[in-house]
């Protein structure tokens, strides 16, 4: 439940734990058309489910029923630490409520089921779930492509992150076809799922709760699917709930996201990265966002040179949003002159776009399609893919002179060029 599946051959194929004996009877003869001993069935709930599978080995696929559940979040989560990694889990109980549904779904489980039952029904169930252990992880089938991280950071509150955060995952995903993650690390007031009209979920604070928890399923079940190619992460925790973390779970989700998708964007606020400075440690891109005032060059010159100092080998690019010609509190020369280093892109302000954006509930990139205003996100968008490939040319560099004679991974059975080939891919 806890991790990607993996094959163990000592596993049964499937556990039932449930409480009454009508449920008990029907799960018997779904088991039995399904091909699976019936003797796997049992009585006594997820209670009894817990205590069980504490000293034994966790099956395949494990139905439990919640219905004499008095807490049925704290249960599923106890029965997350005994079960061992890959197993599906298919709840079912009496109460019939969305939200519940939602927290059972973000906290691991494939399936809840409203009680009383039908035979149908929990076959439909169990199919889906042994379908999906022999399908292809996610995570497998990007194995053979090229990751980017990207993190994007406003060197004060208010100069419009967010906006360029969100426009850019829609334009990755939309425009340029890449399996694209949004992670939003505001807890309390980010506004990437706001932006783009969907509810944030809780998958980002029951990670901050449970770092433990996160790995390839977790990911699965805790992204927000804006469309095919663009899932975010996000959370708008109560303001009088302060988040305890140390970071690794910030860390952990990074390394889960660089496996389960081709560009990631993570947008970080100021407050986050300066007491984590590990979470830009392998962005291959941080883009600093700004306006062009004398609060903006001062703080811009203080980020830069933290970014110089803690993450020297990354590619850093300065966007100017909020961009006025005629009444800027700076022009773009003196701004420029301040910092000791030349904007590479400038957004203009259109407040009537970005009216219009708020009010649809899409990407400020999304709107601007069509209009002159789409030619600096494509230009942005261009910038960041052409320094990926590089980057990703750079990496395979190695491994091919590795190749040459003397590497020792290029002496092993051909391992090196397998390493090699997958770079430049």
């Amino acid at each position: 439940m806890n991790a990607p599946f993996k094959i163990a051959g000592l596993r049964e194929p499937f556990n039932a734990f449930v409480c009454d004996d009508d449920t008990l009877e029907l799960i018997r003869a779904a088991a039995n058309d399904m091909g699976w001993p019936i003797e796997k069935c049992n009585k006594g709930g997820l209670r009894n489910a817990v205590q069980s599978l504490s000293v034994s080995a966790s099956p395949n696929i494990l139905f439990v029923d919640m219905s004499e559940s008095g807490d049925p979040i704290n249960d599923i989560n106890a029965l997350a630490e005994v079960c061992e990694p890959g197993t599906v889990v298919i709840a079912a109980g009496q109460v019939n409520d969305v939200r519940l549904y939602r927290d059972l779904l973000s906290s691991g489980i494939q399936d809840y089921l409203l009680k009383p039952l039908s035979l149908d029904q929990v076959r439909e169930s169990l199919t889906m779930a042994q379908a999906m252990l022999s399908a292809p992880k996610h995570a497998d089938m990007m194995d053979d492509k090229p990751h980017h991280m990207m993190a994007v950071v406003g060197v004060r509150g208010g100069v419009g992150a967010s906006l360029v955060s969100t426009s850019l995952a829609w334009a990755m995903s939309e425009q340029a076809g890449r399996q694209t993650a949004l992670l939003d690390l505001d807890i309390h007031f980010g506004t990437g799922a706001l932006t783009l009209d969907l509810e944030p979920g809780r998958g980002l604070i029951d990670a901050i709760d449970n770092p433990s928890r996160i790995d390839g399923l977790f990911i699965e079940r805790a992204m927000v699917r804006a469309s095919d190619k663009l899932s975010l992460l996000s959370a708008e925790a109560p303001i009088h709930q302060p988040v305890m973390t140390d970071g690794s779970a910030f860390f952990q989700l990074e390394e889960e996201l660089r496996n389960a998708f081709e560009m990631t964007i993570v947008d970080i606020p100021r407050h986050v990265l300066i007491p984590f400075p590990h979470l830009v440690s392998e962005v291959g891109t941080i883009l600093l966002v700004a306006d062009v005032t004398l609060a903006s060059a001062r703080d811009t010159i203080r980020i830069l040179s933290w970014f110089k100092q803690n993450v020297p080998g990354a590619r850093v690019i300065l966007v100017a949003n909020k961009f006025q010609t005629a009444i800027g509190e700076l022009s773009r020369k003196e701004f420029e002159s301040s910092i000791e280093r030349q904007i590479d892109i400038v957004i203009p302000f259109d407040p009537k776009l970005v009216s219009q954006s708020a009010k649809l509930g899409k990407s400020y990139a999304e709107i601007c399609k069509g209009t002159k205003a789409s030619a600096v996100w494509n230009q942005l968008m261009r910038l960041i893919l052409d320094g990926a490939d590089t980057e990703a040319d750079e990496a395979v560099a190695p491994s091919a002179k590795g190749k040459s004679g003397a590497s020792l991974l290029g002496k092993l059975g051909g391992i090196g060029g397998m390493m090699a080939k997958k770079g430049t891919k």
